[in-house]
Protein backbone atom coordinates (compact mmCIF):
# COMPACT_ATOMS: atom_id res chain seq x y z
CA UNK A 1 0.00 0.00 0.00
CA UNK A 2 1.54 3.19 -0.88
CA UNK A 3 -1.58 6.03 -0.90
CA UNK A 4 -4.42 5.85 0.95
CA UNK A 5 -7.74 8.31 1.46
CA UNK A 6 -8.81 9.12 4.56
CA UNK A 7 -11.16 10.11 7.13
CA UNK A 8 -11.32 12.09 10.26
CA UNK A 9 -12.91 14.92 12.46
CA UNK A 10 -10.36 16.85 11.32
CA UNK A 11 -7.27 17.13 8.61
CA UNK A 12 -5.02 16.44 11.78
CA UNK A 13 -7.26 13.40 12.87
CA UNK A 14 -7.55 11.97 8.91
CA UNK A 15 -3.38 12.40 8.69
CA UNK A 16 -2.16 10.53 11.77
CA UNK A 17 -4.93 7.68 10.96
CA UNK A 18 -3.17 7.44 7.30
CA UNK A 19 0.35 7.69 8.39
CA UNK A 20 -0.78 4.94 10.88
CA UNK A 21 -2.06 2.67 8.56
CA UNK A 22 1.03 3.23 6.55
CA UNK A 23 3.56 2.65 9.25
CA UNK A 24 5.24 5.88 8.25
CA UNK A 25 5.91 9.14 9.79
CA UNK A 26 5.35 13.11 8.02
CA UNK A 27 8.29 13.51 6.72
CA UNK A 28 8.36 10.12 4.29
CA UNK A 29 4.60 11.19 3.05
CA UNK A 30 3.40 13.26 0.58
CA UNK A 31 -0.26 15.11 1.87
CA UNK A 32 -3.06 16.16 0.16
CA UNK A 33 -6.38 17.38 1.85
CA UNK A 34 -8.96 16.91 -0.26
CA UNK A 35 -11.93 17.79 2.02
CA UNK A 36 -11.28 20.21 5.10
CA UNK A 37 -14.45 19.26 6.53
CA UNK A 38 -17.04 21.25 8.51
CA UNK A 39 -18.21 21.37 12.08
CA UNK A 40 -21.72 22.25 11.33
CA UNK A 41 -23.93 24.45 13.24
CA UNK A 42 -23.60 23.81 16.84
CA UNK A 43 -20.81 21.24 15.98
CA UNK A 44 -23.48 18.57 15.34
CA UNK A 45 -25.73 19.33 12.77
CA UNK A 46 -24.85 19.06 8.93
CA UNK A 47 -21.11 18.79 10.32
CA UNK A 48 -18.61 17.01 7.47
CA UNK A 49 -15.68 14.97 7.80
CA UNK A 50 -12.39 15.79 6.81
CA UNK A 51 -10.53 13.96 3.94
CA UNK A 52 -6.88 13.65 2.79
CA UNK A 53 -4.82 11.76 0.21
CA UNK A 54 -1.48 10.51 1.90
CA UNK A 55 1.06 9.38 0.00
CA UNK A 56 4.30 7.13 0.67
CA UNK A 57 7.33 9.41 -0.52
CA UNK A 58 9.91 7.59 -2.54
CA UNK A 59 12.89 7.20 -1.03
CA UNK A 60 15.48 5.99 -3.53
CA UNK A 61 17.68 5.01 -0.53
CA UNK A 62 14.69 2.93 1.34
CA UNK A 63 14.14 1.11 -1.71
CA UNK A 64 16.77 -0.56 -2.88
CA UNK A 65 18.03 -1.42 0.33
CA UNK A 66 14.49 -3.08 0.93
CA UNK A 67 14.67 -4.52 -2.64
CA UNK A 68 17.94 -6.40 -1.56
CA UNK A 69 16.84 -7.92 1.94
CA UNK A 70 13.90 -8.93 0.67
CA UNK A 71 15.94 -10.62 -1.94
CA UNK A 72 17.93 -12.40 0.15
CA UNK A 73 15.55 -13.25 2.36
CA UNK A 74 14.15 -15.37 -0.62
CA UNK A 75 17.26 -16.67 -1.21
CA UNK A 76 16.83 -17.69 2.70
CA UNK A 77 20.58 -16.33 2.54
CA UNK A 78 21.70 -14.73 6.17
CA UNK A 79 22.48 -10.84 4.81
CA UNK A 80 22.69 -7.25 6.06
CA UNK A 81 22.45 -4.68 3.63
CA UNK A 82 24.09 -1.06 4.78
CA UNK A 83 24.18 2.14 3.18
CA UNK A 84 27.52 3.68 2.85
CA UNK A 85 26.74 6.82 0.62
CA UNK A 86 23.07 8.01 -0.26
CA UNK A 87 24.06 10.99 -1.65
CA UNK A 88 21.40 11.94 -3.85
CA UNK A 89 22.35 15.25 -4.40
CA UNK A 90 24.88 13.31 -6.67
CA UNK A 91 22.47 10.96 -7.57
CA UNK A 92 24.64 8.07 -6.26
CA UNK A 93 23.91 5.24 -3.79
CA UNK A 94 26.22 2.85 -2.50
CA UNK A 95 24.99 0.02 -0.70
CA UNK A 96 27.84 -3.02 1.04
CA UNK A 97 26.12 -6.27 1.56
CA UNK A 98 27.70 -8.32 5.13
CA UNK A 99 27.12 -12.23 5.40
CA UNK A 100 28.50 -15.19 6.19
CA UNK A 101 27.45 -16.28 2.56
CA UNK A 102 29.83 -13.74 0.34
CA UNK A 103 30.78 -16.67 -1.69
CA UNK A 104 27.08 -17.40 -3.18
CA UNK A 105 26.36 -13.49 -2.80
CA UNK A 106 29.31 -12.52 -5.33
CA UNK A 107 29.41 -15.34 -7.11
CA UNK A 108 32.21 -16.13 -10.14
CA UNK A 109 34.05 -12.95 -10.33
CA UNK A 110 31.79 -10.88 -8.88
CA UNK A 111 29.03 -11.95 -11.99
CA UNK A 112 26.08 -12.15 -9.07
CA UNK A 113 26.79 -9.04 -7.33
CA UNK A 114 27.29 -7.47 -11.29
CA UNK A 115 23.13 -8.62 -11.23
CA UNK A 116 22.16 -8.04 -7.84
CA UNK A 117 23.31 -4.39 -8.64
CA UNK A 118 21.47 -3.86 -12.06
CA UNK A 119 18.80 -5.45 -10.94
CA UNK A 120 19.00 -2.80 -7.71
CA UNK A 121 19.34 -0.10 -10.08
CA UNK A 122 15.97 -1.33 -12.23
CA UNK A 123 13.91 -1.24 -9.08
CA UNK A 124 15.37 2.10 -7.87
CA UNK A 125 14.99 4.01 -10.88
CA UNK A 126 11.63 2.73 -12.12
CA UNK A 127 9.79 5.53 -10.03
CA UNK A 128 12.30 7.99 -9.48
CA UNK A 129 12.45 11.39 -11.49
CA UNK A 130 15.73 11.82 -11.48
CA UNK A 131 18.55 8.98 -12.57
CA UNK A 132 20.40 7.30 -9.70
CA UNK A 133 23.62 5.23 -10.12
CA UNK A 134 22.99 2.13 -7.94
CA UNK A 135 26.42 0.38 -6.48
CA UNK A 136 26.99 -2.54 -4.55
CA UNK A 137 30.14 -3.91 -2.35
CA UNK A 138 30.39 -6.76 -0.23
CA UNK A 139 32.76 -6.43 2.51
CA UNK A 140 34.99 -4.10 0.31
CA UNK A 141 35.22 -7.36 -2.70
CA UNK A 142 35.09 -3.89 -5.33
CA UNK A 143 38.38 -2.63 -3.91
CA UNK A 144 39.68 -6.46 -3.84
CA UNK A 145 38.83 -6.76 -7.56
CA UNK A 146 40.34 -3.50 -8.89
CA UNK A 147 43.76 -4.27 -6.96
CA UNK A 148 43.77 -7.57 -9.03
CA UNK A 149 43.12 -6.31 -12.18
CA UNK A 150 45.58 -3.19 -11.83
CA UNK A 151 48.18 -5.78 -11.00
CA UNK A 152 46.87 -8.23 -14.27
CA UNK A 153 46.92 -4.81 -16.43
CA UNK A 154 50.38 -3.93 -15.13
CA UNK A 155 51.37 -7.61 -15.85
CA UNK A 156 49.98 -7.99 -19.29
CA UNK A 157 51.74 -4.70 -20.36
CA UNK A 158 55.08 -6.42 -19.51
CA UNK A 159 54.14 -9.06 -21.78
CA UNK A 160 53.24 -7.33 -24.67
CA UNK A 161 56.31 -5.07 -24.50
CA UNK A 162 58.77 -8.06 -23.91
CA UNK A 163 57.03 -10.58 -26.85
CA UNK A 164 56.10 -7.35 -28.74
CA UNK A 165 52.47 -9.37 -29.66
CA UNK A 166 49.16 -7.75 -29.16
CA UNK A 167 47.69 -9.69 -25.70
CA UNK A 168 44.50 -10.30 -24.90
CA UNK A 169 42.79 -9.96 -21.83
CA UNK A 170 40.11 -12.39 -21.00
CA UNK A 171 36.42 -10.72 -21.60
CA UNK A 172 35.19 -8.94 -19.10
CA UNK A 173 32.30 -6.73 -18.02
CA UNK A 174 32.47 -2.71 -18.94
CA UNK A 175 33.09 -1.16 -15.18
CA UNK A 176 35.91 -4.15 -15.38
CA UNK A 177 37.45 -3.24 -18.68
CA UNK A 178 37.34 0.45 -18.09
CA UNK A 179 39.47 -0.42 -14.89
CA UNK A 180 42.28 -2.09 -17.57
CA UNK A 181 42.20 0.62 -19.53
CA UNK A 182 42.94 3.70 -16.97
CA UNK A 183 45.37 1.62 -14.85
CA UNK A 184 47.34 1.84 -18.45
CA UNK A 185 46.28 4.97 -19.74
CA UNK A 186 49.45 6.86 -18.65
CA UNK A 187 51.49 4.26 -19.91
CA UNK A 188 52.80 6.20 -23.34
CA UNK A 189 54.60 2.43 -23.93
CA UNK A 190 51.71 0.76 -24.30
CA UNK A 191 47.82 1.30 -26.16
CA UNK A 192 44.35 -0.12 -25.23
CA UNK A 193 41.60 -1.02 -26.34
CA UNK A 194 38.39 -3.09 -26.95
CA UNK A 195 36.50 -5.39 -29.04
CA UNK A 196 34.37 -7.59 -29.79
CA UNK A 197 30.62 -7.76 -28.48
CA UNK A 198 29.14 -8.33 -24.99
CA UNK A 199 29.33 -10.40 -23.65
CA UNK A 200 32.79 -11.27 -24.78
CA UNK A 201 33.93 -8.21 -25.65
CA UNK A 202 37.67 -7.66 -24.09
CA UNK A 203 41.10 -5.17 -23.91
CA UNK A 204 43.41 -6.01 -26.19
CA UNK A 205 46.85 -4.36 -24.98
CA UNK A 206 49.39 -3.37 -27.72
CA UNK A 207 52.78 -2.23 -27.71
CA UNK A 208 52.72 1.22 -29.23
CA UNK A 209 56.01 1.18 -31.03
CA UNK A 210 54.32 -2.04 -32.89
CA UNK A 211 51.00 0.12 -33.67
CA UNK A 212 53.35 2.58 -34.88
CA UNK A 213 55.28 0.12 -37.02
CA UNK A 214 52.22 -0.80 -39.12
Amino acid sequence: MEAIIQEGRTVDEAVEQALEKLSINKEEADIRVIDSGSKGIFGLLGSKNAVVEVKVKFNPVKTGQDFLENVFAQMQIKASVETVDHDTASEQLLYNIISPDLGIIIGYRGETLDALQYLTSLVVNKKADNYYRVLLDAEGYRGRRKQTLERLANKLARKALTTGRKVMVEPMPPHERRIIHITLREDYRVTTYSEGKEPYRKVMIVAAEKLDNK
